[in-house]
C-alpha cells in the first residue's frame, strides 16, 4: 500500500513538473511572480518547505521500484535533507535569496529552461510506470 501510495506521490510529482514547465513557457511573468513569493510569509515558507518533503519521500520509499533507484534515492534524499537545512535557514534570507534569482531569470529565461522542466517530468512519470 506505502509502494502504491509512493507510486501515485511521484505520478503527480511528475505531473506538477509538467504543469509548471507549461506556466513557465505561456505566462513566464507569472512564473516569476511566484517565484518571488518563496520564503515572503511564514505560512509560504513552511508552506512550500513542508510539502516538497512528500515527493522527497516518496522517491526514497518508491526507489527500488523505479527504472533509477539510485538516482531516485539519491534525489530523494538530496531533497529531504536541504529541506530539513531550510526550515533553519532565516526566512528573509530565503526570501531575499528568490527575489535575487527572479531579478535574474529575466521571463525569456523561464521560457527557455521550461522544456526542461516538462522533460523532467515525463522521466519521473516514465520512470514508476
Amino acid at each position: 500500500m506505502i509502494i502504491g501510495i509512493a507510486k501515485w506521490t511521484l505520478i503527480a510529482f511528475g505531473i506538477f513538473f509538467i504543469c509548471v514547465g507549461i506556466i513557465m513557457l505561456i505566462r513566464p511573468k507569472t512564473a516569476r511572480e511566484t517565484l518571488r513569493k518563496a520564503g515572503s510569509t511564514n505560512l509560504i515558507n513552511y508552506t512550500e518547505i513542508t510539502l516538497r518533503m512528500i515527493p522527497a519521500i516518496a522517491l526514497i520509499v518508491f526507489s527500488d521500484y523505479s527504472k533509477y533507484p539510485d538516482f531516485f534515492k539519491l534525489f530523494g534524499w538530496f531533497m529531504l535533507i536541504t529541506s530539513f537545512v531550510l526550515y533553519f535557514v532565516p526566512r528573509k534570507l530565503h526570501h531575499n535569496f528568490s527575489n535575487k534569482c527572479a531579478n535574474i531569470l529575466k521571463p525569456i529565461y523561464f521560457q527557455l529552461i521550461s522544456p526542461f522542466s516538462i522533460i523532467i517530468g515525463i522521466i519521473i512519470i516514465k520512470s514508476v510506470t
